[in-house]
């Protein structure tokens, strides 16, 4: 019968902590790194730097981790890529209009990922992206299409419903990626992206946005399907 954590604490508190210190590892890996990639890019950040914020020895870092592309990509797993299925099952379970599911997308994603540092990866990509091809296609696969899939899936379904005008679906999604992909940039890139005299309320922009695309995708008087 094992002994009891509690126990095992009680009897061997150094050996304790540093079981618990192990396990936690690989998390407060995942979160220096992702800070540093969001302060400094890619390129700039050395693993010894990840390994420094984190509190282990480089050598502790590759033991998990064997290369800055391999924590690159644990990162964007760990923060979107690994996500979906969590998003998936939640169109799956969604119950309303597809307007309300498209409303609902939106903000949940600013909520889960715009707000958060987590963002900063897109914008890193962006702009490092043509220097890595291997990360790039490596974040297309795991983060871009998926979402694109998704978001496919919300279009096509308010379509079937007879709640959308038939539109290229394809194309269409890029009207919802494209806000999103503008706070992004906005949050990341010391505001630069607005003039700087009016306040941006991210919430009131990605509602406003979304009416615009609703009504964009809203059925007309001769509209086929």
């Amino acid at each position: 019968m094992p002994t009891p954590r509690s126990f095992v604490d009680k009897i061997c508190p150094v050996r304790a902590k540093r079981e618990r210190r192990k396990e936690a590892r690989p998390g407060e890996l995942l979160a220096a790194a992702l800070d540093l990639f969001v302060e400094k890019g890619f390129a700039a950040t050395r693993s010894e730097e990840v390994a420094a914020r984190a509190g282990v020895s480089k050598g502790t870092l590759f033991l998990y981790f064997p290369s800055k592309e391999e924590l690159f990509k644990a990162v964007v797993m760990e923060n979107l890529g690994g996500r979906f299925t969590e998003w998936n099952a939640e169109f799956e379970a969604f119950e309303g209009t597809s307007a309300e599911m498209l409303r609902y997308c939106m903000n949940v994603w600013w909520e889960r990922v715009g707000m958060t540092k987590a963002s900063g990866l897109t914008k890193l990509m962006v702009c490092e992206g043509a220097n890595f091809p291997e990360l790039a296609e490596f974040y297309r696969q795991q983060v871009v299409r998926p979402g694109h899939v998704l978001l496919r899936r919300i279009l096509q379904r308010g379509i079937d419903r007879g709640e959308f005008a038939p539109v290229d679906v394809d194309h269409a999604i890029y009207s919802v990626v494209a806000p999103m992909v503008f706070l992004m940039l906005w949050k990341h890139s010391a505001m630069v992206c607005v003039d700087g005299v009016s306040a941006l309320d991210p919430e009131k922009y990605l509602a406003t946005q979304a009416e615009t695309v609703l009504y964009g995708l809203s059925v007309r008087a001769g509209d086929k399907a």
